[in-house]
């Protein structure tokens, strides 16, 4: 885990785990550098914590990576969500009651803030936008949900380079024409900024490859059904490696069908990526 080490004896570490779309936060607090003394000195630590806890977590909070071009940060800049709205998921984090460390040296506190909060904070649409339909629809069955596979390293549009797909809040999904499939302008807002999960589900390959019937784990047949359309990505774009591109053909296996756009709008939208990009550390 990163570290952020402050002036009040308190450092913060942090794993952002894509795959359950949580942000889970340790805050550390060192006892000894504080004169504070056990038991007595428990209420203080806990006031402590409470106090420096979001001036630790903005930090983290800010630096997530939100599309292809922007985090968290940049967010806050242009005005897209103002820093107290922010504040506010932080500490609607669920927090774990702090406790001593084994050698009652440290007092401890966890964190978990919802990454479906922050992405419904970040949703400031109304309506779904239209999404393009093909002049000449495509003979496609109907889906139960679509699952973009991108777990291996692949060729980046407009540079001599391969990379592992990144995962942000907001993906986009092109085709090989470089068309604008799915975004999250193209969602409903009234579910995908419910705050319950992010408009993407990531994953790791073994999740769509179990002995069941769909081949899905269980939590996954909840966003993309016993019948989705699964897709391999051929490449990725955007300054940040965000954005799987996928072959026409597949992209017009989901225009042609309402049903199947509906899926788009509905963000019933899995991409599997690589198991070293499931989990990040967020620090220096």
């Amino acid at each position: 885990m990163g570290l952020f080490p402050t002036t009040n004896q308190i450092s913060i570490s942090a794993l952002l785990d894509w795959e359950k779309g949580e942000l889970e936060a340790v805050t550390d607090l060192d006892l000894a550098s504080t004169g504070l003394r056990i038991p007595a000195g428990r209420n203080q630590a806990e006031e402590i914590l409470r106090e420096e806890y979001l001036g630790l977590i903005r930090p983290l909070i800010l630096s997530l990576q939100v599309d292809s071009s922007s985090t968290v940060e940049t967010m806050v800049q242009r005005g897209d969500i103002d820093l107290r709205d922010l504040d506010n998921i932080c500490l609607g984090a669920r927090a774990v009651p702090p406790g001593f460390s084994t050698d009652f040296s440290r007092f401890i506190g966890r964190y978990i803030v919802n990454l479906g909060s922050l992405s419904a904070a970040l949703i400031n649409h109304r309506q779904a936008s239209a999404i393009n339909r093909p002049l000449v629809p495509s003979p496609s069955a109907n889906y139960t949900g679509i699952i973009v596979i991108a777990d291996h390293l692949l060729p980046v549009h407009g540079r001599n380079t391969s990379v592992l797909l990144q995962p942000s809040l907001f993906p986009k999904i092109w085709d090989s024409d470089m068309n604008l499939i799915f975004e999250r302008n193209l969602t409903d807002p009234a579910i995908t900024g419910s705050g319950l999960s992010p408009i993407v589900r990531y994953t790791r390959s073994e999740s769509i490859f179990r002995p069941t019937p769909s081949g899905l784990e269980e939590d996954l047949i909840r966003i993309v059904g016993e019948r989705p359309l699964r897709i391999f990505a051929h490449a990725v774009f955007g300054l940040n490696p965000t954005d799987p591109i996928i072959d026409r053909d597949d992209a017009q296996l989901i225009l042609s069908t309402e049903n199947n756009r509906r899926l788009l709008q509905e963000g019933r939208v899995v991409m599997v990526v690589n198991e070293n990009m499931i989990r990040d550390t967020l620090g220096p």
